[in-house]
């Protein structure tokens, strides 16, 4: 597998939405619009095989020592081949480096997060403004997402990636 991970640039904004756009048609994940996504264009990264694009996921920064693991997705093209646990372990460098101590993700597929080190909580353990986000969901009332946390400390062993950002 000839994997790469990298910051996105605005050529791949077309691509992300298009991905994101599937899932969410799927009610797996939020929609972004193509302009939301270039205005947080600088969140995001994005995995390629064979100069494709294979996969993204944005770093939604909350408080000075929580982020949030958001608009994951990997084309089914490229599904089951590590794009995703490689794209979550390179954000996790990237909000080490932010000086971020904890990761969350809200999701339906916890054995994902869980293989990464990720730990179910409540939701009412999550701070107020990550509901900032809810508010824009139409399951507002009825989430159905597991809410997840991984600790990001320094003692954490470093893991491998296909290539460093």
């Amino acid at each position: 597998m000839n994997t790469k991970v990298r910051w996105a640039t605005f050529a791949d904004a077309a691509g992300i939405h298009d991905l994101l756009q599937r899932y969410a048609k799927l009610g797996r994940l939020l929609p972004r619009s193509t302009e939301e996504i270039v205005e947080r264009l600088s969140s995001f990264l994005v995995s390629e095989q064979n100069s494709a694009l294979a996969g993204c996921v944005s770093l939604e920064v909350f408080t000075p020592e929580l982020g949030e693991v958001r608009s994951l997705a990997v084309d089914p093209d490229f599904a089951r081949l590590g794009h995703g646990r490689v794209l979550v372990e390179q954000l996790e460098v990237e909000a080490r480096r932010r000086g971020l101590q904890r990761l969350m993700a809200l999701t339906y597929v916890p054995d994902f997060f869980d293989k990464l080190g990720f730990k179910t909580t409540a939701m009412d353990t999550l701070p107020e403004n990550v509901f900032g986000v809810c508010v824009t969901c139409s399951k507002l009332n009825h989430c159905d997402e597991i809410a997840m946390v991984n600790s990001l400390d320094s003692d954490s062993p470093g893991r491998s990636t296909a290539s460093s950002v």
